[in-house]
Order: structure tokens, then C-alpha cells, then sequence
């Protein structure tokens, strides 16, 4: 368990780019539709260069030949769904905010599992919600600043959000098993969330007309660090553990660490205001039901 716990908590460090180069594009005056469109159709040629010399393309085809209308189905809501809603979640709140209700993927991943045919993981599933409530103690001190119709708007879409990313990725491994590889895996839903973006693409062409060079290589970076890196990352971790459901919503529950690292680099390098006593309660709840959760995954195994 502490391998997958690690990889979890290291991909966590990178999807906090997301939160942070997303708001800060929209603060710039780029569509929310090329940042989320832009991450993709940077990944797609990135992974393509890590498995097009190992030979593991051909394998990924096969899979997708066999089933392409569930590849399609599930890559859309996996990748296409999931980063649509949490791009569109920038326009209306602070990075802050948009990795804070991020972290409601946790319940949602583990209120999945009777999908699948499993009992709901309790005990994880109960410091879980220990988790969020250290989240929401963590910005309420910023709830001032932050206009209500936004904010309802940010959680709706990062609901949607919450719910397709566990659901595309678990349905993938489902369906692949040990057939694919993690980065193989990534590949195939990107190729097949391609029909998804591009029709995004032409929107926000039609909408913005294109990028700007800011735009590109801000979402360069979010596909190197988040799609890629943090993503391949956090499937590895997923990977170790998909036979346990209870473990699985553990590594779900690493996510919570984007959080802390947002804040960090935002006070570090963005200058952000520093948390006071509430958020600094908050950050404690958040480690205290981090190593409470993953204690509970361990007494499961």
C-alpha cells in the first residue's frame, strides 16, 4: 500500500498545476475552451513519442477495435467530461476554490463502488468526509471574496467533474484489465477523446479565434505536468490496488494533497494571501483524515 500511497501523493503535486495555470489563463483573458482543449491535443503527440519507440501503440488499437464505442463512451467522460467541467469551474472561482471542491471527487469516487458490484468502504468513506470538511474550513475564511452565483456554478461543474473522472478511469480498467499497460491506457482514452476536443476546438475558434502564445505554452505545461506526469502517475497507483475497492478509494483520496500544494505555491510564488487560524485548522483536518483514511484502507486489505 505505501508504493500506490506515494504515487498518489506525488500526483497530487502535479495536478496542482491545473488549478494554478488554469485560473491564471482565464485571468489573462484566455477561453476556458482552449485551455481545456489545448491539454489533450498536447498530450496526444507527448505520449505518442513515449510509446511509438517501445512499440505499444499497435496493442492500444487492437483493444479500442474490439469495443470502440466504449472506448469513446467512457474516454469522453473520463478525460472530456471530467477536464471540461473542471476548466469551465476556473472561470467562476479562485484556484483555491476550484481545487478545494476538486476534492469532492474522493466521496464520489468511493459512492461509485456499488456500480461495480462492491459495498460501499465505510470506514474510508467516513474520514473522507473529515477530508472535506478540513477543505471547506481551509477557504471560508476567502468565502467573502467570492460571489455566490460563481461559486454555485464552480461546485456544479466540478460535480459533473467529480463523478466522470473515477467513472471513465474505473470502467477503463475494468474493461482492459491487465491487457494494457497505465501509459497504454492513457493513450487510448486520449486518441479516443479527440472527437470530444476537437469539436471543442472549433468552438472556442469560432468564439475567441486562436490562442494566444501565452495560452500555448501555459497549456503545454498543464499537459506535461498534469496530463501527462500526474496522470500516468496516479493510474500507476490505481493500477496496484484495483482489486480492492476500500484501497482504491484511498488513492482517490490522495487528491486532497492538491489543496495543500495550490496554497503553497500560490503563497510561495503567486503571493497569495497565507491561510490564518480557520485554514490552518482546515490544513490539519485534511493530514489527519489523509493518514486516518489510508489507516482504514490498511486495516482492510
Amino acid at each position: 500500500m505505501k508504493k500506490p500511497l506515494l504515487l498518489g501523493v506525488v500526483a497530487s503535486f502535479f495536478f496542482a498545476f491545473t488549478f494554478i495555470l488554469n485560473r491564471s489563463m482565464n485571468l489573462s483573458g484566455g477561453h476556458f475552451l482552449w485551455s481545456a482543449s489545448l491539454r489533450y491535443i498536447f498530450m496526444l503527440p507527448m505520449l505518442v513519442l513515449m510509446l511509438a519507440p517501445k512499440k505499444q501503440t499497435g496493442a492500444v488499437y487492437a483493444s479500442i477495435k474490439k469495443d470502440p464505442v466504449f472506448w469513446l463512451l467512457y474516454s469522453t467522460i473520463g478525460f472530456g467530461f471530467f477536464y471540461f467541467f473542471v476548466t469551465l469551474a476556473s472561470v467562476f472561482g479562485e484556484s483555491w476554490l476550484v481545487a478545494a471542491l476538486w476534492q469532492l471527487t474522493i466521496v464520489c469516487g468511493m459512492l461509485l463502488t456499488p456500480l461495480f458490484g462492491m459495498p460501499l468502504p465505510k470506514k474510508p468513506l467516513f474520514f473522507s468526509v473529515l477530508i472535506i470538511v478540513g477543505v471547506f474550513l481551509l477557504q471560508i475564511e476567502n468565502a467573502t471574496t467570492v460571489r455566490i452565483a460563481g461559486s454555485i456554478m464552480a461546485l456544479l461543474s466540478i460535480l459533473i467533474a467529480a463523478f466522470s473522472y473515477p467513472l471513465g478511469n474505473r470502467k477503463m480498467m475494468e474493461k482492459v484489465g491487465e491487457e494494457l499497460t497505465t501509459i497504454q491506457r492513457v493513450f487510448g482514452m486520449t486518441v479516443m477523446s479527440m472527437p470530444f476536443w476537437l469539436i471543442v476546438s472549433l468552438v472556442a475558434w469560432s468564439q475567441a479565434g486562436l490562442p494566444s502564445p501565452g495560452q500555448l505554452t501555459q497549456s503545454f505545461f498543464v499537459a506535461l505536468f498534469s496530463g501527462v506526469i500526474a496522470t500516468v502517475l496516479f493510474f500507476q497507483a490505481t493500477d496496484l490496488v484495483k482489486k480492492n475497492p476500500v484501497q482504491l478509494g484511498v488513492i482517490e483520496a490522495t487528491q486532497c494533497g492538491e489543496v495543500i500544494f495550490t496554497f503553497l505555491i500560490g503563497v510561495l510564488v503567486l503571493k497569495d494571501p497565507a491561510p490564518q487560524t480557520i485554514g490552518i485548522i482546515g490544513l490539519v483536518l485534511i493530514i489527519v483524515g489523509m493518514i486516518l483514511c489510508a489507516m482504514a484502507g490498511e486495516g482492510e486489505e
